[in-house]
């Protein structure tokens, strides 16, 4: 296989391997710890489950893992640890690189509108079904904790 055709069909998982060879080679200690603990936690899924993840399992792991940064983060400042909060953030910061662009409310909005137009849902009753509808075609593109609440005002 030529290197073009795998850059065509270089998988999410493989381009993070490749990005930390690169950090490895210039010297970016902290780009390369960041990224072993990222193929690491992708390697745990797939040897938990017994299976291979492909670009969307490999996803679904790096939201996991921005979320407990982003937790980490809020309690590190309430605890007064800056040194701890620059260390997530960096992690943060590179884990966010392979994420697809974030929707914004506008478009979120619209994805809810179509979907309770689509189930014909009615009243907070019926959120679970447009939950459903709505979460596959935000996925790793929207935190579900804020669609969530959009999906509960819409719904009234």
């Amino acid at each position: 296989m030529a290197f073009s055709d795998r850059a065509i069909t270089m998988t999410l998982k493989l381009r993070i391997n490749d990005d930390m060879k690169n950090a490895m080679r210039a010297g970016d200690g902290k780009t390369r710890d960041a990224l072993r603990l990222l193929l690491a936690a992708v390697k745990q899924k797939e040897v938990d489950e017994r299976i291979e993840l492909d670009d969307a399992g490999v996803l679904a792991v790096i939201e996991k893992a921005l979320k407990q940064r982003k937790d980490s983060i809020t309690q590190y400042l309430a605890a007064g640890r800056q040194d701890l909060v620059d260390a997530e953030q960096a992690e943060v910061d590179v884990f966010s690189a392979y994420m697809p662009q974030q929707l914004t409310a506008a478009e979120i909005d619209a994805v809810i509108a179509a979907a309770i137009a689509q189930s014909g849902a009615e009243g907070a009753a019926a959120m679970g079904k447009v939950v459903g509808l709505v979460k596959p075609q935000v996925a790793g593109r929207a935190d579900m904790g804020e669609v969530s609440k959009r999906i509960k005002a819409a719904l009234g």
